[in-house]
């Protein structure tokens, strides 16, 4: 029996584009400067991982933040990216300027499954910094009170390894069969499933990734049943 369901966001919950033209935008515009002013302080840490990622051990805030927005727009999905980005984006949201952004029917699903007793938990890429924000400014109201739990790359793992499905059911105390995953992505459902969780597609239309056999696929929240799995 379902007792929690694991939430992708990117194509699953939101938008592609709003994350991408929001998130990315405002990191874009935003990466230099936050780390020129924050020499000494956060912005060691990320510049330090940069470097030994690239391999490029005398770069300064300038040239790290060059290689960081490279990594973005080859979407590479680098740890000291997702740190910066949480931590730039944070001020967006708190001033307004950026907002979470969700397809119409995952409010009310989100609400229906916890209120059902279930435990709703978010796996994104994206930080758990950027991804509480993501859902506590959401452009209809806050959603991250829904949520009992936040998986990113640095507490959980790549999405597309299936010990980053074990590790989180391990955290969260269920057993892999008392999981559901939803995600838009099939190598990651692939992933999921051999750590022996159920999982659900999710083909919205208009995004990026499509359905693929042999998980069955649905193209809204208001299509999802824990109870029938």
């Amino acid at each position: 029996m379902i007792a929690a369901i694991v939430i992708d966001i990117e194509g699953t919950t939101s938008p592609t584009g709003s994350v991408r033209e929001g998130l990315y935008g405002y990191t874009r515009q935003h990466l230099g400067q936050w780390l020129a002013d924050n020499v000494g302080g956060p912005a060691d840490s990320v510049m330090d991982q940069t470097r030994d990622l690239s391999a490029q051990p005398d770069a300064g805030p300038a040239e790290v933040a060059e290689i960081l927005c490279d990594w973005l727009d080859s979407d590479i999905k680098a740890a000291p990216l997702k740190a910066a980005q949480g931590l730039v984006c944070a001020a967006g949201f708190r001033s307004g300027a950026l907002h979470g952004e969700f397809f119409d029917d995952v409010a009310p699903a989100l609400a229906a499954w916890r209120d059902a007793g279930l435990e709703l938990h978010i796996y994104s890429s994206g930080s758990v910094r950027n991804q509480q924000d993501w859902f506590a400014y959401a452009r209809g109201g806050d959603l991250a009170s829904l949520i009992s739990g936040w998986f990113d790359l640095a507490n959980a793992g790549a999405k597309r390894e299936s010990f980053s499905y074990e590790t989180i059911a391990r955290t969260v105390g269920l057993a892999p069969d008392q999981i559901l995953f939803l995600s838009d992505h099939p190598d990651e459902l692939d992933a999921a499933v051999a750590a022996g969780w159920s999982v659900l597609g999710v083909e919205r239309p208009g995004e990026p990734n499509t359905a693929r056999p042999p998980h069955r696929w649905v193209t809204s929240f208001d299509e999802v049943d824990p109870s029938a799995r």
